[in-house]
């Protein structure tokens, strides 16, 4: 295991840093960060992360972080690496992490910032009331059919939630993979995470998940912005969730499997939390399509929270037409295409905390996005800014960037810098209305416990990781 007293960075560029190879790494570490954003050697374990990813058999070119990397669970969180599934390439789930399919989707609203200002108090009151959330059971949607429509569920994503009803087509064609990974195989989910899924499609969950009512109040890019739709002072709502509770059962269940199938094939690694199989290998396969079937659930999820905000929009202002921009998962695995040393290989691509950035012209892209890039949603911390991003032709680390803004404390060391009570006078006296489920849960996401967003953000598109379309600020928050 690489320890913080064997660790050197090189700085190639003012945002990309170097970890030459040591002991048992296959390629060398790359973290994208300014001098700023970098993780500290000591008290955060992150880079010793890094270090350990680039041990993981069949990896190429580089194990990464972006620039809103820190401490997770096995890899770091805003961490990416790819195996080529040829050459033994392995898939870990400690690449994607507990949440799987975690992600984020941008709803646009025809209303501008002061056409909603009158109407805000009720809005937020209707979404309060609409938006299940919190860390136990209880959902939009209630499943009659039982587990076995929940099995439709993982198999379906969020095109059988639209074919039920939840959603229109065009929600599909901006949504990644049109709404469902067809790789699933709800027989690989054990039915503890059934039962953990049952009562929660439809449901917020806690921690940092959220709804967020926000307006535009810049445009970098004009032109991708129009492509977009997006102009300033537009409304918009944000939505990060996942899978709840069965993804979560799902990463505990595989991990548990692979730990005790890596002899077979060889395989040690620096950290347990690292277990992995190869991807060719039943395990591998297993692992791939139950984590598909949480990634359909992820999906499903946005999308019955979709419907639930445009109720809530109906209700408080008569416009209910919030159209979809893009729905995009940063807790996945992939089996995608990439160039290495000039040929192109099948990858297993794991991006933990990292969101795909696919380049213009890319043909997964909705043919009217298509010319300006992937959107990539980027959420600041809860009273800051979030950003669009779109993907550039040049991007690195097989077209990923970064998630979000990165947690720099600790959620116990949040509760003791603040009170819930005291975070939302300051938010509410900031304009931000706050729909909070617990005191505790506002406190441990207040804003001085991530990284300045404008920063993580400046420095993906200084690396080229990604290029800034707009910045939204909130106007409220619906939180777990």
């Amino acid at each position: 295991m690489v320890t913080a007293a064997t660790l050197t960075l090189v700085e190639e560029t003012p945002y990309r840093w170097r970890l030459d190879r040591r002991g048992a790494m296959r390629v060398p570490g790359i973290v994208f960060a300014t001098q700023r954003l970098l993780p500290e050697l000591v008290g955060d374990r992150s880079l010793e992360q890094v270090a350990n990813v680039a041990t993981l058999p069949g990896i190429v070119v580089a194990s990464y972080a972006m620039p809103d990397v820190h401490w997770g669970y096995g890899f770091p969180i805003g961490g990416v690496a790819a195996t080529d599934v040829d050459d033994g390439g392995v898939v870990s789930p400690g690449g994607v992490g507990f949440d799987i399919s975690c992600g984020v989707r941008l709803l646009v609203s025809p209303l501008l910032r002061h056409e909603l200002r009158p109407h805000l108090a009720d809005l937020m009151d209707a979404l309060s009331r609409r938006i299940p959330r919190g860390p136990g059971p209880g959902g939009v949607w209630h499943l009659s059919g039982g587990l076995r429509e929940l099995e439709e569920v993982l198999r379906g994503g969020a095109r059988y939630a639209v074919e039920r009803g939840h959603g229109v087509p065009r929600d599909l064609s901006r949504c990644e993979d049109q709404g469902a990974v067809d790789e699933a195989n709800p027989a690989q989910v054990s039915v503890r995470a059934l039962q953990r899924g049952l009562g929660q499609v439809g449901s917020l969950g806690s921690g940092n998940h959220f709804l967020e009512v926000q307006a535009v109040d810049a445009v970098f890019d004009e032109a991708a912005a129009d492509i977009f739709g997006l102009r300033i002072d537009q409304v918009g709502v944000m939505i990060h969730c996942g899978s709840r509770g069965l993804g979560h059962q799902i990463c505990s269940d595989q991990v548990r499997v692979m730990a005790a199938s890596m002899w077979r094939y060889g395989i040690s690694v620096p950290d347990p939390q690292l277990a992995c199989v190869p991807v060719r290998s039943p395990e591998g396969a297993a692992y791939l399509g139950a984590m598909a079937a949480a990634a359909n659930y992820g999906r499903a999820n946005r999308q019955l929270l979709t419907e639930a905000t445009r109720e809530a929009f109906g209700l408080a202002t008569g416009t209910s037409g919030l159209d979809l921009l893009y729905d995009v998962s940063h807790n996945l695995a992939k089996l995608e295409r990439h160039p290495v040393d000039g040929t192109e290989r099948v990858l297993c691509v794991h991006r933990k905390g990292a969101t795909r950035a696919l380049p213009p012209l890319h043909p997964e892209l909705p043919p009217d996005l298509a010319r300006a890039g992937q959107p990539v949603l980027v959420p600041g911390s809860m009273g800051t800014a979030s950003y669009v991003l779109a993907g550039t032709r040049d991007g690195a680390a097989f077209h990923s960037t970064c998630h979000g803004a990165g947690r720099v404390m600790s959620r116990h060391a949040a509760l003791r810098a603040i009170t819930g009570r005291e975070l939302r006078q300051e938010l509410e006296s900031a304009g931000i209305a706050v729909r909070g489920t617990t005191q505790r849960g506002l406190a441990e996401e207040a804003p001085f416990a991530y990284k300045d967003v404008d920063e993580v953000v400046g420095c993906c598109e200084l690396a080229g990781l990604a290029r800034r379309v707009a910045r939204l600020r909130p106007l409220g928050v619906v939180k777990g």
